[in-house]
């Protein structure tokens, strides 16, 4: 076959399969097809397209979102030059079995993962200019036409959605704020992740934290906003389990205090009878411009605090239940379940040290 010897359909079978639509160069040398003869098919007027360096779609009308996004990857993914005369890409077919999809550790972030992940508040990917690819930070490819590479030392462990690695929510919320200077979208997208159930709070703090991104003013604002959010959720969340399993009704958001003595500290639900508090955990990290000895120090302060107020509720007999907001989404009966054991566990107790019960 020369390099104007036209394409038989024997030698490259094109399916409604995106992966048979989109190949990288490896790929179509696997079947037979050099790079001379694919840059051929890309000619003016050809049925072929070369949206990026040594990747082609093989058709020629405008690559779907799915294409966009599995040329990226074939681009970001692609292994370094020395190594690719090594590298033998398998393409599926009908009887095939494990496939190299020639992503190598590429995955998808930004707001092209949140559309992925369902974010109304991300547009489409085939209305986007740039897609964000994370890859590990030693590649030394270029950010090149529509692909925007996003460079991390340590790679996270990918969704797999539409058959395509993504990043999870929180780290391609990072990676989308990073580029945005617009606090209202900012702002929409960190409260869709936290309404929608996607992932909490704290967690996309400290993705927030960890990108040196939570003191830009478009972001300070849009993460008190959240946080109040989540509070919010997670003690809907707590109301909605005591109801829904039949646990008997607490004292809600109180202060407790010894007579004439020191205050013991706030809690979100208490059953004086029972001498059983519990406590929501919606603390997140927001320290970014603090060194990482000082942010290790104040998380240990913080905790320390905590701990020690914690074991005096229980010297004085009060059973404190620790829940977080997580564990309420995933999993409320066993919660329900947690909590109706520390109440019937109250009967067997020494009785509880008389506490002051003040609205909070």
């Amino acid at each position: 076959m020369t390099q104007n010897t036209p394409l038989s359909s024997r030698t490259l079978r094109i399916t409604s399969d995106v992966r048979q639509r989109v190949l990288s160069t490896a790929q179509l040398r696997a079947h037979g097809i050099s790079a001379a003869q694919a840059a051929e098919q890309c000619r003016a007027g050809g049925p072929w397209q070369q949206p990026l360096p040594g990747v082609y779609v093989l058709h020629p009308a405008p690559p779907s979102s799915q294409e966009r996004l599995r040329a990226a990857l074939l681009y970001a993914g692609r292994p370094p030059a020395s190594a690719r005369r090594r590298v033998t890409a398998q393409v599926p077919g009908p009887r095939s079995g494990a496939v190299d999809t020639g992503y190598g550790e590429a995955m998808v972030t930004g707001l092209a993962a949140l559309s992925l992940h369902g974010f109304a508040a991300a547009p489409p990917v085939v209305a986007m200019d740039r897609i964000d690819v994370l890859v590990p930070r030693v590649r030394r490819l270029r950010s090149v036409r529509y692909v925007r590479l996003v460079r991390t030392p340590e790679l996270p462990a990918p969704v797999q959605l539409d058959g395509l690695p993504v990043a999870p929510v929180a780290r391609a919320l990072a990676d989308a704020v990073a580029g945005l200077g617009d606090a209202f979208a900012v702002r929409r997208l960190l409260t869709e992740a936290v309404r929608g159930g996607h992932c909490e709070p704290a967690v996309v703090v400290g993705e927030l934290n960890r990108a040196k991104i939570l003191g830009r003013p478009q972001v300070v604002n849009a993460v008190d906003s959240l946080l109040a959010e989540g509070r919010a959720l997670a003690e809907d969340r707590l109301y909605d389990m005591v109801r829904t399993h039949g646990l008997p009704q607490p004292l809600w958001n109180v202060d407790l205090r010894l007579p004439g003595g020191p205050h013991l500290g706030g809690v979100d639900a208490y059953w004086p009878a029972e001498a059983v508090a519990v406590e929501l955990d919606t603390r997140a990290p927001r320290h970014s411009r603090l060194d990482d000895d000082r942010r290790q120090d104040e998380h240990e302060a913080e905790w320390s605090a905590y701990a020690a107020r914690r074991e005096h509720l229980e010297r004085l007999g009060v059973t404190v239940v620790h829940l977080s907001p997580k564990k309420l989404r995933v999993a409320p009966e066993q919660q329900a379940t947690v909590v109706r054991t520390a109440l019937m566990a109250a009967a067997d107790r020494e009785p509880a040290a008389y506490v002051m019960i003040l609205p909070r």
